[in-house]
């Protein structure tokens, strides 16, 4: 996969992934909305256009469409940004993967977020819920309660008729390995053009990213920055130093070499000036990325994978 590659070194933070789609392209640095309070995610998302990211990502069950939404219309007006320079991305939920649900589930988004299309929609696990209003269904036990009726292929299948529709310009998978990325691939008519999952030097899916790479797909990495969860990745002693050599945050460090590996990468904050600071990404030195694709430590922080029950989101009773 071609990258197109900044004008100069500085400007990193700048530096855009073509999509296969052959509709444009995704700028590599963005900004995830996984916010629970809603008024800090308007104010955050807002921050976050101010500040310069052009990537928003949400989603049906982070339940933040709607702030989102409001965020950039108000950007817009303000002439901050204009709706086609911002690539806005959402998910369909595991309980909306039956074809029908899903395109009611796409309408709704757009609904939400006040827009008349999205950019990239993706399923945002492989695994299907009994479908239904509950998001996390539940028998007596405990346990999640699984939709056996429908398949992963099924699910993309009505992605595809959505993008059909004219109102989605890509499509993609989320918290995914790579045997069923390949088997998506293997089977679609239109392939994913984005794989969105937990990604950093603790769990670098080296073998995602070089397979992604092969067949022209964006690896899209979240919690880059290691979600503040032990081990604290932004205290790793690689990282820390190369920070102090560069006088660079550590998550700047961490920021850069996820774009300079290839990935786009999403990352979130609450406050203002943490967002600038995590905008303001520079490139770092081939001897800085060696150092940290030899970091050992090998964490996987979301267990989503597994199960299809997110880490980060709290389940509400």
């Amino acid at each position: 996969m071609d990258v197109i590659q900044p004008k100069k070194v500085d400007d990193l933070r700048l530096k855009k992934l073509p999509l296969n789609t052959k509709t444009g392209s995704i700028p590599a640095l963005g900004f995830g909305t996984l916010i629970p309070d809603p008024v800090v995610t308007r104010t955050a998302t807002k921050a976050a256009l101010e500040a310069g990211f052009r990537v928003l990502d949400t989603a049906e069950r982070y339940r933040t469409e709607k702030e989102v939404g409001e965020a950039l219309h108000e950007a817009i007006v303000e002439g901050t940004v204009k709706r086609e320079d911002v690539f806005l991305i959402t998910k369909v939920w595991n309980t909306n993967h039956r074809p029908e649900r899903a395109k009611l589930a796409f309408e709704a988004s757009l609904k939400k977020l006040g827009v008349d299309y999205i950019d990239l929609y993706l399923i945002h696990t492989p695994f299907a819920f009994q479908p239904g209003e509950d998001q996390d269904p539940r028998d007596e036990s405990g346990n999640v309660i699984y939709d056996k009726e429908i398949t992963l292929l099924d699910t993309w299948r009505g992605l595809e008729s959505i993008v059909d529709g004219g109102k989605c310009r890509a499509i993609g998978l989320s918290d995914v390995n790579l045997e069923t990325v390949k088997s998506i691939y293997d089977a679609a008519r239109i392939k994913p053009a984005v794989v969105h999952l937990e990604a950093h030097p603790y769990n670098p899916e080296s073998e995602m990213l070089a397979y992604c790479k092969e067949n022209g797909i964006i690896m899209q990495a979240f919690a880059p920055l290691g979600h503040s969860m032990e081990p604290r990745l932004l205290d790793d002693a690689v990282v820390v130093e190369i920070a102090k050599k560069m006088n660079k945050s550590p998550a700047q460090v961490l920021l850069a070499w996820a774009l300079q590996r290839g990935t786009s990468v999403l990352t979130t904050s609450k406050t203002a000036s943490r967002i600038k600071e995590n905008f303001d990404v520079s490139a770092i030195s081939e001897e800085a990325m060696d150092a940290i694709n030899n970091i050992e430590t090998r964490v996987r922080f979301n267990t989503v994978v597994h199960t299809g029950v997110p880490g980060f989101i709290a389940r509400k009773s």
